[in-house]
């Protein structure tokens, strides 16, 4: 692996390189995003590796937000990709069977949670994950006869309209919020199993109270960890507890498993890690092993459909069902997915050393190979948190790879109360002015600093490293890097993350990117 370096590319490939991204900004949509963050014009790329058409080379631990689960150009997507085309088989099929096909459902399906694979059915969408999110939607509202949706803050299901309506930034809101557990950033104050035992009860309140204003829902759609929202891993007891309240309510539970699926978190389905089995998955990213694809897979009680009730034109990707099959096989047949906990454990435990030494770390969390680091702030107070997978101890990280201070798993009255789910707490005229601090309620976090955030990212480019943003205010660096980064890269990445916050830290970079 090349070390990047600061000498000057010849004259002639810079003047190439900034034409590109001159004609770029002039022609393409003011919604483009990565390349406003990334200003660089990839021209060839391998495994972790990309290289620029200014001549650097940069490690990608953005790898297609996800898509990439073995990096860019693996051998084994190649060869199946070469083996379609060069059979002359038609690249487009509609929804025709195709041995391709039959293939990728089989490699598939021996993947799946067994209470799911035994009795599915897998519906293959337009080629993008949004476009599963709302086939998923129209499949449970048909099966229930009900409309309403159930989704948590801080989500994200796509861009579609069906999808951000059950996504954190939705304008017009037809679907009911509830409360996402996390431990940095708790709704209620509290963090850990008591916050996701709050985050519980108020959805148990919100379905069976008459006057709640939700009446019962055609489905509820979770991120086993959320991406977008700032990677936040739920806790595997409230993955149970969310499961056990839908099936008691007849209300089917769908997994939103884009871009956690396919040995991302460090199982080959991030609901592994709870046990639970929902009644539907929406899988895309990387099971078209790099190229466009998006499948629901479902319990086949709920196939009601009629034929044509979801359809699409590109919904027969045969390409990338080969290369989705080579992908999903080399992952399951590799131990990948247990590469992926063994190593995203030991690089979480690393950003936690790293964290207690830079204040500008507010939190990190993640679970497998998708990591996030939220920045903050300077200053005193609401100090650096984080965790790595393991059992929780009195204070210590839980099995999400979140930390929390030493609390029951079941709040208090008091608690409860506190956090608004058992009425008010009266207040002095002297107290009303400050926080409500409940026992055994954690720290309050300093303010999240986008700012610094995109100082970081645009660091970490500088030393040929590229990272994405995320979380709720975009200022938490997220490490999505593949399933086959090696011992030596890791070690890489982390020494130009950690360079990089330390120039933040010291001042360098703080205007607007």
């Amino acid at each position: 692996m090349a070390e990047h370096t600061d000498v000057e590319e010849p004259s002639a490939t810079r003047s190439a390189h900034e034409g590109i991204l001159r004609r770029q900004s002039a022609r393409e949509s003011a919604a483009r995003t990565y390349a406003r963050a990334l200003p660089i014009v990839p021209v060839r790329a391998r495994g972790l590796t990309i290289e620029g058409a200014d001549g650097r080379r940069y490690l990608d631990c953005l790898s297609g937000a996800g898509t990439l689960a073995l990096g860019h150009n693996h051998p084994v997507v190649l060869e199946a990709i070469r083996k379609v085309l060069d059979s002359g088989a038609p690249l487009h099929v509609l929804d025709l069977a195709t041995p391709v096909k039959d293939a990728f459902i089989t490699e598939l399906f021996r993947t799946l949670p067994p209470g799911l694979a035994d009795h599915a059915r897998v519906q293959f969408c337009g080629p993008a994950g949004t476009d599963a999110v709302e086939a998923a939607f129209k499949l449970v509202r048909a099966a229930t006869g009900r409309n309403g949706m159930l989704a948590f803050a801080g989500a994200y299901h796509g861009m579609t309209s069906g999808a951000l309506e059950a996504s954190g930034d939705a304008f017009d809101v037809r679907v009911a919020r509830l409360p996402y557990p996390q431990d940095y950033r708790c709704p209620f104050g509290a963090g850990g199993p008591h916050g996701a035992e709050l985050a519980a009860r108020w959805t148990e309140s919100v379905l069976d109270d008459p006057k709640s204003g939700v009446p019962l829902p055609a489905g509820m759609i979770l991120e086993p960890v959320q991406g977008e929202g700032g990677v936040l891993p739920a806790p595997d007891a409230w993955m149970r507890r969310m499961r056990r309240i839908t099936a008691d309510r007849s209300i089917p539970l769908i997994a939103d498993e884009v871009q956690t699926g396919v040995g991302r978190t460090g199982a080959f389905w991030a609901v592994e890690h709870s046990g639970i089995t929902p009644d539907v998955m929406v899988l895309s990213k990387a099971i078209g092993g790099s190229l466009p694809l998006a499948v629901v897979v479902y319990r086949e009680e709920l196939d009601v459909w009629e034929p044509g009730a979801h359809a699409g034109t590109f919904r027969g990707n045969q390409l990338a069902m080969a290369a989705g099959t080579a992908t999903m096989a080399y992952v399951r047949e590799n131990g990948l997915t247990e590469r992926a906990a063994t190593l995203g454990a030991r690089m979480l435990e690393q950003l936690r050393g790293l964290s207690r030494e830079f204040s500008v770390i507010g939190d990190v969390r993640g679970r497998g190979l998708m990591i996030g680091v939220e920045i903050v702030e300077e200053g005193e107070g609401g100090g650096a948190r984080s965790g790595v997978a393991g059992p929780r101890g009195a204070n210590g990280p839980d099995e999400t790879g979140r930390s929390g201070g030493s609390r029951g798993s079941r709040g208090s009255d008091e608690d409860c109360r506190a956090a608004g789910l058992l009425g008010s707490v009266g207040l002095s005229s002297a107290d009303d002015a400050r926080p409500l601090v409940m026992p055994g309620s954690i720290a309050s976090p300093r303010p999240a600093s986008p700012e610094l955030a995109v100082a970081v990212q645009r660091e970490c480019l500088r030393r040929g490293l590229i990272v994405e943003l995320g979380g709720r205010h975009a200022s938490v660096v997220r490490l999505l890097p593949p399933l086959t980064i090696t011992d030596e890269q890791a070690t890489a990445v982390l020494d130009r993350l950690a360079d990089a916050v330390a120039a933040v830290s010291r001042g360098h970079g703080r205007g607007a990117g």
